[in-house]
């Protein structure tokens, strides 16, 4: 059982009844524990499960052959970052609602011994969420997996408890089954107090006819109806966006699409132009009853595999590069394979007369298939008299208006509703519950969601002083208006030894301020220079910090900043990813407290001094974590050209193509806005126009002054809407292989640029204001504003890539990998690694297009060899 190893066999009825007495007397002593007891326990669980996200996916896929590491990866995380968001802040423990007036209160009770079946489909995502909710309802779990993915789930259900026991759970509150019989299994559902069933409808059924109470869930048949109205590219991006995620294994992703006579061939000619392909005649019907088998029922062999593959198995010959398989069709009927549940990169198409026929399809297709599980619409939100009507004719507890299915089922991604790894079905489908199932289910609710995009943001510096001279008046004001007494300079070694913080010492002293210096800052800075600067600053106190030079300085500065205000942070926890920066599990605290923090840009590059990121490298193991979080922005930026005049030519074309790359990423990044693409198209006009005299003349002052201001520009457009996977790669080769970050990034920024402006990527970046692939559009404005020309925006494009091959060409950049003198051997032998790491890079969610392992190695291996870039279309 749980407190034993795997391997150890199969246990007696007599052994799981003296364990169920061992979970029963824990989950007592846990139901005296208090909310904030709970709470961090909660926390804690829920770190652990993130932090291992990528190493249980891969376990998933290794153990059960279906679906996709990288989409399971997101899932994990999901699971224990959007479950702990949801859930933080919510009250279990004690009076949780009162009425004084009424004189109503209500009090949580925790029910008891959970037992919980998990599907194959989602082995550790869905071990991880039900764990996470028992904890935070003082419940003990004891997990039944399935025979096909027992490892994974125990290894994921292992991780939470070591972590929650490790932060004060009592032990065998959370448990598991090694290998579960029959008679195990009903033993552990007429036993416990709960069941929550997530699987197959056999395995539901028995559940609720065990006696005891369940949360079970039905299964999933969403028709998805593209109405006239609708945004015909957004719809069948996000249908395709769902669809292919983990390759259709979850229960709310569309099974079908119901298409308007009037839009049909524009929407059939989009999903093909995105790499989907249309079977006709017998493909069509091998395809189908290899799908759905003669019992009627999903063919395991298919479940969770590419379409390719399930179309090899059907004996059809289609590209390897095949997002959806689809079909035209006719009959509404169960006895159509293709009107079916299918958990896999499959469609059937449905051609509708007009919106009551496209409604009078859809009503079938649920009634028949997925009963009160989810159904979607694609509309004109403006449409209302449409809206009602449907809203009100589905019998489904999920009702997705404009939202990719597999991804707004679930919730709190593409909008409000509950986050969750088991959906509901209600009355409809035979459930007990109608909405996503989440720490308090009390009543069916029919909730309608509606596609949202999410709140963005332009976060800068306080103050930010810019120009030649700017710097001892900026500084004067650190004594005149702030009033500061205290303050700790931390540079590099070599801007400490050329003289470059003797300016500020001396207004300094002009003002009454004391001060001290710490300047053991290495490029690539390390946690133990983290460590050594803390200990200094601790010892002098200093009410105003001021980080001196590159981006090293800067970052090495900020962390210091962070741990001096406070002492108690773990780097592990401030190093966590993360999937939206406002749902993060570890909230950074507030900064400033103690210290005023003051950001001086040595070199033109960075634009640390304007954004919230900070890169630190574990000497340990030579990983390069990126730290971000908006506590970190500076309070006071001061950008002065002088400090910038003797930049060497390597600096000035390493930072300066750097630049570049932000704005390049910050332009093509989901989370791009108004604001954000201003400063990304003006800073890369002056990288342009500048860099070439920069390059060429260290004293042209004017070119300086633009580069600098460039940089900064860019720190705001990356600083907001963050970065991409060109820069996820570049960290890693800096960590692996040394090679300065500007020239890291330079050295495979086109190669990515054309991987992002394929037409049919593999997969699109998660975020609702990105509706479908646009990158080579993106990129063709960019272009025609730095004076990029052509007949249209493909040729456009490839103009602007002549363009920054010759900039990095005039500035030096070599051409590939192995030029920077890399060794071919610790190249490929680090590869493997150094792809996932990059995958792992907190920049790669912003991307536009959403990266396999696999893309990022074969990128690495192009950018070596010198091979031909292919169009990266698959």
């Amino acid at each position: 059982m749980g407190d034993t190893k795997t391997d150890e066999g199969d246990k007696s009825l007599e052994e799981f009844a003296a364990l169920l007495d061992k979970v029963r007397a824990a989950q007592a002593e846990f139901a005296t524990f208090s909310q904030e007891k709970v709470d961090e326990i909660f926390h804690a669980a829920a770190m652990a499960a993130s932090k291992e996200r990528i190493r249980l996916a891969q376990m998933a896929v290794d153990e059960t052959g279906m679906g996709l590491m990288e989409d399971k990866a997101i899932k994990n995380l999901y699971a224990s970052e959007y479950i702990y968001n949801a859930y933080k802040d919510t009250k279990t423990v004690g009076v949780v609602e009162e009425d004084k007036a009424a004189g109503v209160k209500k009090i949580a009770e925790p029910m008891g011994v959970v037992g919980a079946v998990i599907p194959t489909t989602n082995p550790t995502s869905t071990a991880i969420f039900k764990s996470l909710i028992c904890i935070k309802t003082r419940n003990a779990i004891i997990i039944s997996p399935h025979p096909s993915a027992g490892k994974c789930t125990i290894e994921a259900a292992r991780v939470v408890r070591d972590a929650a026991e490790a932060a004060g759970l009592p032990k065998n509150i959370i448990n598991w089954v090694d290998k579960p019989t029959l008679e195990i299994t009903n033993m552990l559902m007429r036993e416990s107090d709960i069941i929550l069933a997530t699987g197959g409808p056999g395995m539901v059924h028995a559940a609720y006819s065990s006696g005891k109470p369940a949360l079970g869930v039905g299964p999933g048949n969403n028709p998805a109806i593209i109405d006239s109205s609708a945004d015909v590219v957004m719809s069948v991006n996000s249908i395709i966006h769902s669809k292919t995620f983990d390759n259709g294994m979850i229960c709310a992703s569309e099974n079908t699409v119901i298409l308007l006579d009037d839009i049909y061939d524009e929407a059939v000619a989009e999903f093909k132009k995105r790499g989907c392909v249309f079977l006709t005649g017998k493909d069509a019907d091998a395809v189908g009853h290899t799908i759905i088998t003669e019992t009627g029922k999903v063919n395991p062999k298919i479940v969770g595999h590419a379409a390719y593959k399930i179309a090899e198995i059907a004996g059809v010959s289609v590209p390897k590069s095949t997002k959806i398989l689809m079909a035209a069709t006719e009959s509404v009927d169960p006895s159509n394979p293709w009107s079916r549940e299918k958990l896999s990169p499959a469609l059937g198409v449905y051609r509708a007369k007009d919106f009551d026929d496209a409604m009078a399809k859809a009503q079938r297709l649920v009634r028949d298939g997925g009963y009160g599980h989810t159904a979607s619409l694609f509309i004109d939100t403006a449409e209302t008299e449409k809206l009602d009507k449907y809203e009100n004719a589905m019998n489904t507890c999920r009702i997705l208006i404009n939202t990719p299915a597999s991804q707004g089922g679930i919730g709190d991604i593409y909008n409000a509703l509950t986050p969750s790894l088991t959906l509901g079905c209600g009355s409809w489908g035979g459930n007990s519950i109608s909405e996503n199932v989440g720490v308090k289910n009390l009543i069916n609710i029919k909730s309608v969601a509606e596609r949202r995009d999410n709140m963005l943001w332009v976060r800068i510096p306080e103050k930010i002083y810019f120009k030649r001279g700017c710097m001892t008046t900026a500084i004067e004001e650190l004594g005149t208006e702030l009033h500061k007494k205290r303050a700790f300079i931390i540079s590099g070694r070599y801007t400490y030894n050329h003289g470059d913080t003797r300016p500020i010492e001396a207004k300094l002293d002009e003002l009454g301020i004391v001060h001290t210096n710490f300047w053991n800052i290495q490029p690539d800075p390390t946690l133990g220079n983290v460590e050594e600067g803390l200990k200094q600053i601790q010892a002098f106190q200093p009410d105003v910090i001021i980080a001196m030079g590159g981006g090293s300085a800067m970052d090495a500065a900020k962390i210091m900043w962070l741990m001096y205000e406070n002492p108690d942070q773990k780097f592990e926890d401030l190093s966590a990813d993360f999937m939206d920066i406002r749902k993060r599990i570890h909230k950074f605290p507030e900064l400033g407290k103690k210290a005023y923090f003051v950001a001086v840009p040595t070199s033109s590059g960075t634009g640390s001094e304007i954004t919230p990121f900070a890169i630190i490298t574990d000497e340990k193991n030579g990983v390069k974590w990126p730290i971000a979080d908006y506590a970190l922005v500076p309070n006071m930026a001061i950008v002065d050209t002088n400090n910038m005049m003797t930049q060497p030519k390597g600096l000035t074309s390493a930072s300066g193509v750097d630049v570049l790359t932000h704005c390049l990423e910050a332009y093509a990044s989901i989370m791009h806005s108004d604001f954000t693409d201003a400063a990304a198209l003006k800073g890369m006009k002056l990288v342009f126009d500048y860099l070439p005299r920069a390059y060429d003349n260290p004293d042209d002052v004017e070119a300086r002054d633009h580069m600098a201001n460039a940089s900064t520009l860019a720190g705001i457009a990356f600083g907001n809407a963050f970065l991409g996977v060109n820069h996820s790669m570049a960290h890693k080769l800096g960590a692996y292989h040394h090679i300065a970050h500007g020239w890291a990034n330079a050295v495979i920024l086109t190669r990515v640029m054309r991987y992002n402006a394929a037409e049919k990527p593999t997969r699109m970046g998660t975020f609702p204001g990105y509706d479908h692939p646009d990158a080579l559009a993106r990129y063709a404005e960019a272009a025609r504003f730095c004076g990029v020309q052509g007949k249209d925006d493909k040729e456009v494009f490839e103009n602007f890539l002549a363009k920054i091959d010759a900039l990095c060409e005039y500035v030096g950049v070599k051409k590939t990998i192995a030029e920077f003198g890399v060794d071919e051997k610790y190249f490929l032998d680090t590869l493997d690694e150094m792809s996932l790491n990059a995958f792992n890079d907190q920049c790669t969610g912003a991307n536009p297009r959403y990266p396999l392992v696999s893309e990022i190695k074969e990128l690495y291996l192009d950018a070596y060899y010198g091979r031909p870039a292919s169009s990266y279309e698959e």
